[in-house]
């Protein structure tokens, strides 16, 4: 791409068209390409102005700002989903898809993941409780104010990728119930 010719020098080179001179006369009057000559008269006869054409292409949706508090908001509750985020753009008065949302935090590396969902009973898990409640189901209430239920879960809070994705630890929770009486 060859340098900008001065505003001045293009206002030289569209008054001695107008006057009637060739292009190549241009060109050696004013020691300029020939073809720049020709290209400066092509975009005044085109746009009938010398002046340069700024912001062309699409103008973008989210200004920087936007973009800058989109991020931010989503960083501190990674749980947010697209659509809430566009319903919050909406509530300032910008109007933005979804596919615009995310691809404005896949440009700041904040990629969606969704988290793993707890398995299901399987056939063997079933038949296990069912077994459990036929050898045990005859016995009288008692019997069961002996026995210690309990139980433990594992939390994984905010796991959202395969590999941890941060420095949060699993938190293990126990319980158990007797039934006491004095």
């Amino acid at each position: 791409m060859g340098i900008s010719k001065s505003g001045n020098t293009s206002e030289k080179i569209v008054d001695l068209h107008k006057s009637g001179s060739f292009l190549g006369a241009i060109s050696k009057c004013l020691k300029v390409p020939r073809s720049s000559v020709q290209t400066i008269v092509h975009k005044y006869k085109h746009h009938g102005t010398m002046q340069p054409s700024y912001r062309s292409g699409r103008r973008r949706v989210l200004s920087l700002r936007d973009e800058r508090t989109l991020v931010r908001k989503v960083q501190i509750n990674p749980r947010t989903t697209a659509k809430d985020v566009v319903k919050m753009l909406e509530e300032t008065g910008a109007k933005v898809s979804i596919s615009t949302v995310k691809r404005v935090l896949y440009r700041h590396n904040l990629k969606g993941h969704s988290a793993r969902k707890k398995p299901l009973l399987q056939n063997h898990h079933k038949k296990a409780r069912l077994r459990f409640a036929t050898a045990h189901g005859d016995k009288d209430r008692t019997s069961w104010r002996n026995v210690l239920w309990s139980d433990e879960t594992k939390i994984e809070p905010l796991c959202l990728e395969k590999n941890g994705g941060g420095l949060q630890a699993p938190i293990m929770l126990w319980g158990g119930l007797v039934h006491f009486t004095k």
